[in-house]
């Protein structure tokens, strides 16, 4: 007793520990020996963080690259043009779908073309789906019915014969030019298509042009369709259902430039409502789009299924999140003996949780690094399969690493402070 006594007596006059400052750059460097040292686990920890990141880098860019491979196949066919479309028709109480409805007649895309200032070209249309016969080849393609004014509004003119000629249209005459796709269909390598006569619903038309090749928009192939004279077609294919004039299911109408597309609208709706006799509350027997309302749209889609997708990828960083958590509080009970001798001697709370706590982030932040790689490498690779402009987001890549920060940093706090307030003497009796 007397002895204990004695040991008790002589500790207490032991002199305090004074506490060591640690640098920086040393505790940085322990951060790195105590990862290297365990360089599966370590990996395995950043394993989580890699696959968010690189997620959301990829799911970012693929996104991007889509949206803007769209609006430049939308801008290629001018971002000037207007889109005009008949009403639906309605069987069975089920709606048709807007351009089905006799609404629309070629008389009215003419009185556009003289009446609206604004519009410096109207290309009235009307199409239908059917059977194109040569030889023995047969394809199934879109049928357009269109005047002499289509290629001017529409941007597009013949690479190879020319179109069809106003005598054409005016006594319908039984000629087609082919779209490039529809071309290659029908015709093999080499076999000139000008002067041959295919059929088009049982009828003989002779090809006098090939269109030069536009791609595709929207889902459809623009290449993918063939041009007869609006005449042929509303008396040969469709049969004309307006009760006066050419019915049409739609009309392109063209303005000077994109700024005069809203005085472009204002004059065509206001025409048509006098000329079908349409008054307030009456709704309008038409559907007026533009290609700058289309690409806002498609726009608006395509970012929001890319945050739906990047948020559902997002997820994978929160499970790395609890990965590197799990790992460090793992960490802090294998190496409770080893916390232990540093406070003994003289490390404070605050360099422990600092060490702890810098672990993590550079488990998180070189994940991150990892992550955003191969995000990157994997959005060009998919850029090159799919033939999309390869499209990197700095904005998204910056985001990777503040998200795989912070993730390190809520990671690592609580296992950290558990490392702090250890006892010493506590520690340092662990096995």
């Amino acid at each position: 007793m007397k002895q204990l006594e004695r040991s008790a007596s002589h500790t207490s006059t032991l002199p305090p520990i004074r506490p060591v400052r640690i640098s920086l750059v040393e505790i940085f460097s322990m951060a790195i020996e105590a990862l290297w040292s365990n360089r599966l686990r370590t990996s395995l920890t950043m394993l989580g963080v890699i696959i968010g990141i690189a997620s959301v880098i990829m799911v970012t860019s693929v996104g991007q690259g889509v949206q803007k491979a769209t609006e430049q196949q939308i801008q290629s066919l001018g971002t000037n043009v207007m889109l005009v479309l008949a009403g639906a028709a309605r069987s069975g109480g089920i709606s048709q779908g807007a351009g089905s409805a006799a609404t629309l007649t070629w008389e009215d895309a003419q009185a556009v073309a003289r009446q609206a200032p604004a519009a410096t070209g109207v290309a009235p249309f009307l199409q239908t789906g059917g059977q194109i016969v040569y030889g023995d080849r047969n394809v199934s393609t879109f049928i357009l019915g269109v005047d002499l004014s289509y290629p001017a509004v529409k941007e597009i003119q013949p690479q190879e014969g020319q179109f069809f000629t106003q005598e054409d249209l005016d006594l319908g005459n039984a000629v087609v030019v082919l779209g490039s796709k529809v071309k290659n269909d029908l015709f093999g390598a080499g076999e000139p298509p000008l002067g041959q006569n295919i059929r088009i619903q049982s009828g003989s038309y002779t090809v006098v042009g090939v269109m030069e090749s536009k791609g595709s928009v929207g889902g459809q192939d623009q290449d993918d369709r063939v041009y007869v004279p609006l005449t042929n077609a509303s008396r040969r294919i469709t049969g004309n259902r307006a009760n006066t004039g050419t019915s049409i299911n739609g009309m392109w109408v063209k303005a000077q430039d994109e700024n005069q597309l809203e005085a472009v609208q204002f004059q065509v709706t206001n025409l048509l409502r006098i000329r079908h006799n349409i008054f307030p509350p009456n709704p309008d027997d038409f559907r007026i789009s533009n290609q700058i309302d289309i690409i806002n749209t498609f726009s608006s889609v395509v970012g929001l299924f890319t945050t739906l997708v990047g948020a559902i990828a997002g997820i994978s960083l929160v499970v790395g999140g609890i990965g590197i958590a799990n790992i460090m509080l793992v960490s802090v009970v294998e190496r409770t003996r080893e916390i232990g001798v540093r406070k003994a001697i003289g490390a404070t709370n605050r360099a422990v949780l600092s060490q702890f706590l810098t672990e993590a982030v550079l488990v998180s932040l070189v994940g991150g690094a990892i992550g955003i790689a191969i995000g990157i490498g994997l959005a060009f690779l998919a850029a090159s399969l799919f033939r999309f402009p390869f499209v990197i987001s700095w904005l998204s890549v910056a985001a990777g690493l503040i998200l795989a920060l912070v993730v390190g940093l809520v990671a690592g706090v609580i296992p950290a402070r558990n490392a702090a307030k250890l006892d010493p003497i506590t520690a340092l009796r662990s096995d």
